[in-house]
């Protein structure tokens, strides 16, 4: 089997900043026709520039459940079917347990978890036969971090519905596998709240990791495009932690 993605469909949710606007420049790089969604309208054509390909840019908020169908009924009427989907859209909104919010508890279960599963739940129709899902997890379900608990909890959530989902659409050919990355730069820190020295601090202290530093983008993007080939077409709720070491 082939890494090739000329071609291929592939719709990627969330790819107006880090892993999944890093993620689409490389699909395009390999010929991949893109449906890239995103939650602001100006943050979605700004990423469409920067792509500058072949791409569908979608107006869809992942915790918006009526959007989600509305962008896989338009999907439908205009016949595109879908390779690939990576479900990628997310949020971190760290917060100690005893100071946790329901706010903050419903508002990260329905980006990290309601939404990835409603999302496939309206695109199973469009996904071809055979078809790969890739869910950008985190290594969070298997390390601890103070202050994550809810996040940790999103991922995980989905994970175990994957197991069952991999057994219920075997039938069409869909596969779910995901990947989960260690801390990586992306702009995920500052929308967490921290400030650029905190950031900074928490960076440096990833040099003593056995990769040395800090993950970007383009160290998850090889396992990405791994499993959204062909070439992963053995791999049930298989999951490739790509944390530079960090969980040693």
């Amino acid at each position: 089997m082939q890494t090739s993605l000329h071609n291929k469909t592939i719709l990627i949710t969330g790819a107006t900043a880090g892993i999944g606007l890093a993620t689409a420049h490389a699909l395009l790089q390999q010929g991949a026709k893109l449906i890239i969604t995103g939650r602001d309208q100006s943050r979605l054509y700004h990423a469409v520039k920067q792509l500058d390909g072949n791409v569908i840019p979608v107006l869809c908020d992942s915790a918006n459940i009526a959007q989600i169908q509305q962008m896989a009924a338009q999907l439908a009427r205009d016949e595109i079917t879908l390779d690939g989907l990576i479900l990628n859209a997310g949020v971190f909104y760290p917060a100690p347990f005893e100071q946790m919010s329901a706010d903050n508890f419903h508002s990260t279960m329905a980006i990290n978890f309601t939404g990835p599963v409603f999302t496939l739940q309206a695109l199973v129709p469009c996904l071809n036969n055979p078809s790969s899902v890739v869910f950008i997890s985190s290594v969070a379900v298997q390390k601890a971090f103070s202050e994550a608990g809810v996040y940790s909890a999103s991922k995980a959530a989905f994970e175990g519905f994957a197991r069952v989902l991999n057994l219920e659409l075997a039938a069409r050919g869909i596969r779910i596998n995901s990947v989960r990355p260690g801390v990586t730069a992306t702009e995920i820190q500052a929308k967490a709240g921290m400030d650029d020295a905190t950031i900074n601090g928490f960076f440096e202290s990833l040099n003593t990791t056995p990769v040395g530093r800090v993950l970007t983008p383009a160290d998850i993007i090889p396992a990405i495009n791994y499993l959204i080939s062909d070439a992963s077409i053995g791999l049930r709720n298989a999951y490739i932690d790509i944390d530079g070491g960090f969980g040693l």
